[in-house]
């Protein structure tokens, strides 16, 4: 599993824009510039889309004051459902981001096999990344939700 001080894994995500299809690399979405990134199971899922994703909507200007130049949410799940849950949430303020194919959730060690309920996920989770490095990283016991939270998140920034 990733830990903090480390470099993230070079690794492409998706996110469907209405300009269309962007592939971003970790150099556009990371370097020079200090980020919070969160993870969820699943777009659409009951706390996902209950208390995870709301909650960064609601403190991402609280966020940003602390000098985060974006929120990044990932999930494994593909680039049109990633945009059409972030619309259903109206979550203009996060970049809704697509780990498709699980690969950069692999390569950071913070996969789960939920086997057929949903196969390869990401554990819950949120870190801080300052250009492409990890300075505070947040993984959750599964079944628990706490130091993902955002406001836990704010309160270490």
């Amino acid at each position: 599993m990733i830990e903090q001080g480390q470099t993230l894994p070079a690794v492409t995500l998706t996110q469907l824009t209405d300009e269309g299809m962007q592939t971003h690399t970790n150099a556009e979405l990371f370097n020079g510039k200090k980020v919070v990134l969160f993870a969820v199971s699943g777009a659409f899922t009951p706390t996902c889309s209950n208390a995870h994703l709301p909650e960064f909507i609601t403190l991402s200007d609280k966020i940003k004051a602390k000098g985060i130049a974006a929120i990044y949410c990932v999930s494994v799940n593909d680039a049109f459902v990633m945009k059409a849950w972030g619309e259903s949430q109206n979550a203009q303020q996060i970049d809704m981001l697509a780990d498709g194919d699980g690969s950069f959730t692999k390569a950071l060690g913070l996969d789960k096999d939920t086997g057929s309920f949903g196969g390869t996920r990401s554990k819950r989770y949120a870190m801080v990344v300052d250009d492409n490095v990890v300075t505070g990283l947040f993984v959750e016991k599964d079944k628990e939700f706490s130091v993902s939270r955002a406001e836990s998140v704010l309160e270490k920034l």
